[in-house]
């Protein structure tokens, strides 16, 4: 096992396309982070480089205490698990998970107590004769581990590893991948673009975007303060299901504290007090308002208690998830709006609903789709993008 480190870590395509762009990471020793984002925000890319499938334009890649830049790929320590399995279909299931083993030239005991091993880990003792077209997706995905697992290797590397596989496969999969990594401890990268993945494997995760016009880091930390306190309005509407709900609109200091107006759509809410300080400076100019749906209630009781913190809005659709509900409208201003709320069986269709909001779940952005999170900020080394200043603000 070994940590990873990139520094300054960038890639360029034909001496002119800036693919991704200084990532500053450091990866524990034992560690899962997964690097998440939309396509072609850099995340496979960045895994490529660190597995050394693509060059390194620029800065440095460490694993353990080397610095592996110039490393040839079988020499850096690393297993990594591709999307489309790449298992090689003249081989049996045994030979295809020694297949590396057998090239590295050990001891045809070992080769085969290490298959052995892997494969009752993964349940797959029964398949080690058969050949992957005889195989389902879910028993490719395990030969798939199996290979990586028998090498023992300093860092695994995932790169979209479930994307091939059914829904209920994939939750079943995902289970499985993070408990090899609890009994493994081995430091592991794993890079996919669905959220829900990213939330529940990753130790840390890394979140990417390419709207700056090219692969930046945005923020870096647990899932749940990722999803608590957004660095900026790109990662609140990126993470979470469903998205997190935006009102346009400015702050006003009125009598009673500051508050958020959003003409628009005849939404008027009272900031939470300690967050006060953060808005003082950016009273009377063009704001958002995020509402997470999970943070709105029909009563206004707990954590949804208080005043001058409601919105009404139009149920117009319905959406049973059992124990909760979807009621989705679109404000007067055009914009989409979804509440996540208790289910009831009398819940009134296309009539006006008031909804009370969790404030300490309800954000404040700047303008724009990287606009800084002003009510709830993460502290500035989660956030890297912030920390870029003015030599992001003109990408």
């Amino acid at each position: 096992m070994a940590e990873v480190v990139l520094k300054d870590v960038k890639k360029v395509y034909d001496g002119k396309v800036l693919a991704v762009r200084d990532v500053n990471l450091r990866i524990e020793d034992g560690e899962f982070v997964v690097l998440v984002g939309p396509s072609g925000c850099g995340k496979s890319t960045t895994l490529r480089m660190i597995a050394g499938l693509e060059e390194i334009t620029g800065g440095t890649v460490s694993i353990g205490d080397r610095v592996v830049n110039l490393t040839h790929p079988k020499d850096r320590d690393i297993a990594m698990v591709f999307q489309n399995y790449a298992l090689y279909p003249h081989m049996s299931v045994f030979k295809n998970m020694a297949f590396g083993l057998t090239l590295r030239k050990m001891p045809r005991e070992e080769i085969k107590r290490r298959v052995g091993d892997a494969a009752k880990i993964l349940g797959i003792e029964e398949l080690l004769e058969r050949k992957p077209k005889q195989l389902s997706g879910g028993q490719r995905q395990r030969v798939a581990l199996g290979r990586a697992i028998v090498r023992d290797p300093a860092v695994f590397l995932f790169d979209e590893p479930l994307s091939n596989l059914d829904a209920k496969l994939r939750v079943t999969t995902r289970t499985e991948i993070k408990s090899l990594h609890k009994r493994l401890a081995t430091t592991t990268i794993y890079v996919t673009h669905d959220q829900e993945e990213a939330m529940t494997l990753g130790d840390r995760i890394v979140v990417m975007s390419a709207g700056r016009g090219t692969g930046v880091v945005e923020q870096v930390d647990t899932p749940l303060n990722v999803f608590r306190r957004p660095a900026n309005r790109f990662v609140g509407a990126f993470l979470g299901l469903p998205p997190m709900n935006f009102v346009e609109g400015v702050l006003r200091r009125e009598e009673g504290g500051v508050y958020f107006v959003g003409e628009a759509d005849g939404v008027r809410v009272l900031m939470p007090e300690d967050g006060n300080a953060n808005l003082e400076a950016h009273l009377d100019v063009p704001v958002s308002l995020g509402v997470r749906p999970q943070a709105l209630s029909e009563q206004p009781i707990g954590a949804f208690a208080g005043r001058d913190n409601t919105i009404t809005i139009r149920s117009d659709i319905i959406e049973t998830l059992g124990k909760s509900i979807d009621v989705s409208t679109t404000l007067p201003s055009g914009r989409h709006f979804i509440a996540r709320i208790d289910a009831r069986e009398d819940f009134p269709v296309g009539e006006d609903v008031t909804l009370h909001m969790d404030m300490q779940h309800v954000h404040v952005f700047e303008p724009g789709e990287f606009g800084r999170n002003l009510l709830h900020p993460p502290s500035p080394e989660t956030s890297p993008a912030m920390n870029a200043g003015e030599e992001l603000a003109g990408v």
